[in-house]
């Protein structure tokens, strides 16, 4: 296993001085210890600028705080989300009428009777959203958030910053957004514009948290790709305003109004199509610098070591099994009359072996069926599917303990008996290297696998053949031998 599934690390002392500025705790932490003092700007008068941070502030927390969930179970990133998207939802509807105001000035609607009227209107709409907005910073609990600005990014920062699962994480943010791209560039619609905008948005906030060192570099054009697609969606907020502002607007100031928003419309669409198509798009871009092939092949394994991190007590001791699992799992690839096996299925037992103690914190006891059902409760890295967790979680179940029935288990659903019989050779691969890592003296950390006559033979660096490890590999080379129609020899590495 790479040295990079090394997860938990001491938390670095919050400081807004060192080198830790470039991490995505520091950018959580930063801020929501901005929330508080930005709430009091805007209390002072709602004026359109502070509101503006505020609201800009709170979306960075929700999306740094929806990605930081993904890998960490804890229940208070979905109560942190919740209590950013009210505050969010009381600010709304005044940003939304200040907006406005901004293009009624700039378009000249004010010097019509018609836009006279919608100032009138706004006007109103202000008042209600000033008192709305004010219950709900009000409400604010103050106490509750400066406890999360201690506690969450103290969880963040057991997540290393130069994990390539937070790209894996940025790459999903960009795939999510680049399909609404493409959706919209096909249908040209209102609606597809607006959820374009929402989709870069949040690839954009993503960016600024998980990955600051490209921030730099990618964070202006982002920025302005989404500032074309707001004022897009601003001006068709407008235009609905007027088509049902009542009494009517007479026909030729309508359509005086409808070719003054086209015509500032027209040109802000022209300039997102220059910038995201042709050989030059952004998006190819952005993409050519997130994970492809390899890369994409170990961030989706990374992922799933960040996730087992926050559950696993022992992460040290998964990170040994792997490592010794996959050694056993090349060795037996190599070996005569047994199946060969691909990639793939070296992924499902890698990804076991990282998965194989998240059921210990609920206990040592039986924890395999605890790790069984986690992972299958579990949503899959970006790129894998639920179908191929529920594998991974029957290769978990079948590393330790009693093995289930073939007729009665409900984790074989599904799964034809071909394919039974390569997951219980993953599973017998992950029972004998999980039997090698429980020895600590001395401790095993590397096997080779050889053929001698009908037999395999394992050879084991630091083995010694003493009891109890001997007995215990014993029983644990039953399910593998069963598989392979093989007999399993173990011996101290050096003897054949």
């Amino acid at each position: 296993m790479p040295a990079s599934h090394s997860i938990i690390r001491p938390i670095p002392e919050f400081s807004r001085e060192g080198s830790v500025h470039a991490t995505p705790w520091f950018q959580l932490a930063g801020w929501i210890n901005d929330i508080a003092s930005l709430i009091r700007k805007v209390e002072r008068d709602f004026r359109p600028g502070p509101v503006h941070d505020l609201r800009v502030t709170l979306r960075r927390c929700r999306s740094a705080a929806s990605g930081f969930e993904q890998f960490d179970p804890s229940p208070t990133w979905l109560r942190f989300r919740k209590d950013t998207k009210r505050l969010l939802g009381g600010l709304g509807d005044l940003r939304d009428v200040q907006v406005m105001r901004v293009w009624v000035a700039k378009l000249r609607m004010s010097k019509t009777e018609s836009g006279k009227r919608l100032l009138e209107i706004l006007s109103k709409q202000e008042e209600r959203a000033v008192r709305r907005a004010g219950k709900e910073l009000k409400a604010f609990d103050r106490k509750v958030w400066r406890k999360w600005a201690r506690n969450l990014p103290e969880r963040a920062s057991r997540i290393p910053s130069s994990s390539p699962a937070l790209e894996l994480l940025v790459l999903q943010r960009w795939m999510e957004a680049h399909k609404l791209h493409i959706m919209a560039m096909k249908l040209r619609s209102k609606i597809s514009f607006h959820r374009l905008r929402i989709g870069i948005k949040g690839f954009r906030y993503s960016v600024e948290c998980f990955l600051p060192a490209r921030h730099p570099v990618w964070g202006g054009e982002l920025k302005r790709l989404q500032d074309l697609l707001g004022k897009v969606h601003d001006l068709d907020v407008l235009w609905e305003m007027v088509v049902n502002l009542k009494p009517g607007i007479p026909l030729p100031e309508r359509r005086m109004w409808r070719l003054a928003i086209a015509g500032s419309r027209s040109p802000l669409l022209a300039s997102y199509r220059k910038r995201t198509t042709g050989s030059k798009s952004r998006w190819e871009t952005w993409r050519a610098e997130l994970p492809a092939g390899e890369a994409l092949r170990r961030s989706r394994l990374e992922w799933l070591a960040v996730w087992a991190s926050f559950l696993d007590p022992a992460p040290d001791h998964s990170r040994l099994v792997a490592q010794l699992a996959m050694r056993l799992f090349e060795g037996l690839r190599k070996a005569e009359d047994i199946p060969s096996f691909s990639r793939e299925a070296g992924d499902l037992l890698e990804a076991a072996a990282i998965l194989s103690g998240v059921g210990r914190a609920k206990g040592d006891r039986h924890y395999q069926k605890n790790s069984f059902r986690i992972i299958r409760r579990q949503i899959p890295p970006p790129g894998w599917s639920r179908i191929r967790m529920a594998r991974i979680a029957c290769i978990v179940r079948l590393h330790r303990g009693s093995l289930p029935s073939d007729k009665n288990w409900n984790g074989w659903s599904g799964v034809s008996e071909s394919e039974r019989e390569g997951l219980k050779f993953l599973g017998g691969i992950l029972r004998l290297a999980t039997s090698f890592a429980s020895s600590s003296e001395p401790r095993i950390e590397s096997v080779g696998v050889a053929q001698r006559g009908d037999s395999l033979v394992i050879q084991a660096i630091g083995y010694r053949a003493e009891e109890p490890l001997a007995s215990h590999l014993a029983g644990a080379r039953h399910l593998l031998e069963s598989v392979i129609h093989k007999a399993v020899v173990i011996e101290p590495a050096g003897q054949l």
